[in-house]
């Protein structure tokens, strides 16, 4: 298995290559100290499996796992034991907490062979895979407070932090889903992924306009501005022209 290493710590990813010698399937292709190495690296190497630190300067580990469309294996190695939860909601394959121990690293590395080995899974037929219509109602909360809110009244899904934050009234609640997961229960009709960090309600345009290369900026009504990124903007061409 080809291994990247990313954390903002040089200590930490020297003691856990050390660590990995002792594991001679397990190569280490790169290392990352934040996110967009990170990306880079990813896309370079392709690794197998990423040993993933979550508190890095500019942007946290679930944040670049939100921005992959696809995403190798991953064990988070953290000295927070607080989002072990929401690690294992991102399908991580384990959750290791520095220092790093070699049994419980010896552990992780056994599920990511099985994983590895594993026949590939059929996509799902159920009736929850289809996408939900615009006009269905969706339960969100967010602390104490609770909606049962329209999708058709929701104007914006927005990345922020290692949750999503809704758009619709005056209401902006954060829900622990990446729009990865999202995107594959909206309309793709009603529902367009203008960038990594943002899907719009087509319905809630108000205008759109030429941006810097060959892009495009939309105005939400009685919403903010977004920016469509150049590969989505090619997609939005092609999809809303005759």
């Amino acid at each position: 298995m080809n291994a990247l290493l990313i954390d903002d710590s040089r200590l930490a990813r020297t003691e856990l290559r050390h660590l990995l010698q002792a594991f001679p399937d397990v190569a280490v292709v790169g290392e990352a100290k934040n996110a967009a190495e990170a990306r880079t690296q990813i896309q370079v190497l392709n690794p197998d499996l990423l040993f993933l630190d979550i508190h890095m300067p500019g942007g946290s580990g679930f944040e670049l796992l939100a921005s992959l469309e696809i995403a190798p294996q991953v064990i988070f190695t953290t000295a927070y034991d607080e989002y072990a939860l929401r690690a294992f909601e991102v399908n991580a394959l384990d959750y290791l907490l520095k220092p790093v121990q070699e049994n419980r690293l010896a552990a992780a590395l056994d599920k990511a062979r099985t994983q590895s080995t594993a026949p590939p899974i059929l996509p799902p037929t159920e009736p929850a895979a289809t996408p939900l219509n615009a006009n269905d109602q969706v339960f969100v909360k967010d602390g104490e407070r609770c909606w049962f809110v329209r999708l058709s009244d929701i104007k914006l899904f927005e990345i922020n932090g290692s949750y999503t934050q809704i758009y619709f009234n005056d209401c902006r609640p954060l829900i622990p889903r990446t729009l990865q997961h999202l995107e594959t229960r909206l309309d793709p009709k009603v529902f367009f992924r203008a960038n990594r960090q943002q899907i719009i309600n087509l319905k809630w345009i108000d205008s759109i306009e030429p941006w810097f290369s060959n892009t495009l900026k939309i105005k939400l009504k009685d919403g903010p501005e977004v920016e469509v990124s150049r590969q989505q903007s090619v997609r939005f061409r092609e999809v809303m022209s005759l």
